[in-house]
């Protein structure tokens, strides 16, 4: 069954908003707005921050929205899209060159990785209409997940608790709990143990 989108465009901008349908804004002026001035807030303040200084970027990050657990390390050249739709148990990292595309929501859960380069693409496009609506989902990675460097993830694909995609991967759909995907599209090798997880 196809994954319902948290976001069409198609429902919230008219058409008729451009001369050409297939040009239209995928969000709204106010949307617009916000990215830019977030934008600009990352520039100056966040993107140059000290690489020890991920308690200041954590906070740069809520004041723009974002739920930040205790203890989380995002990198200077980590990139969230727009950070009212990020929500982060503890302990979750990303590192530099991390790029969290997150039209709709994205969550992590307690100590989940996103390695150098990784991508996460919360959006995509609904290529069968003729005027190209952009479709964004939902996305879900559970506690202790980890997304290798330069691994991607796309659309609507969820990692379960413990999950671990492999270097340079691509996640094309849902990661079940403590298994390992590697390749591309990924495909699963092996089980990962559990034991990887401290107790609480």
């Amino acid at each position: 069954m196809p994954k319902q989108a948290h976001y069409n465009a198609a429902d919230h901008i008219p058409a008729e908003t451009a001369e050409d349908p297939y040009l239209r804004p995928a969000f709204s002026a106010g949307n617009r707005m916000r990215r830019l001035i977030w934008g600009f807030c990352w520039a100056l303040l966040y993107r140059t921050s000290p690489r020890p200084f991920h308690a200041w970027r954590a906070s740069l990050l809520r004041m723009f929205g974002a739920k930040m657990g205790p203890g989380c390390h995002f990198y200077p050249k980590s990139k969230v899209w727009a950070p009212w739709n990020l929500v982060c148990d503890s302990q979750v990292t990303a590192a530099d060159g991390v790029e969290i595309y997150n039209p709709a929501p994205v969550t992590f859960g307690s100590h989940a990785i996103l390695s150098q380069d990784a991508y996460i693409c919360g959006a995509t496009h609904d290529y069968n209409d003729l005027t190209f609506p952009l479709l964004a989902y939902t996305m879900n990675f559970g506690a202790y997940a980890w997304v290798c460097a330069r691994a991607s993830v796309a659309p609507g694909v969820n990692l379960g608790e413990g999950a671990v995609l492999g270097m340079g991967s691509v996640a094309t759909r849902d990661l079940e709990p403590w298994s390992i995907y590697a390749g591309v599209p990924a495909i699963k090798v092996k089980e990962r143990m559990r034991a990887a997880a401290p107790r609480s």
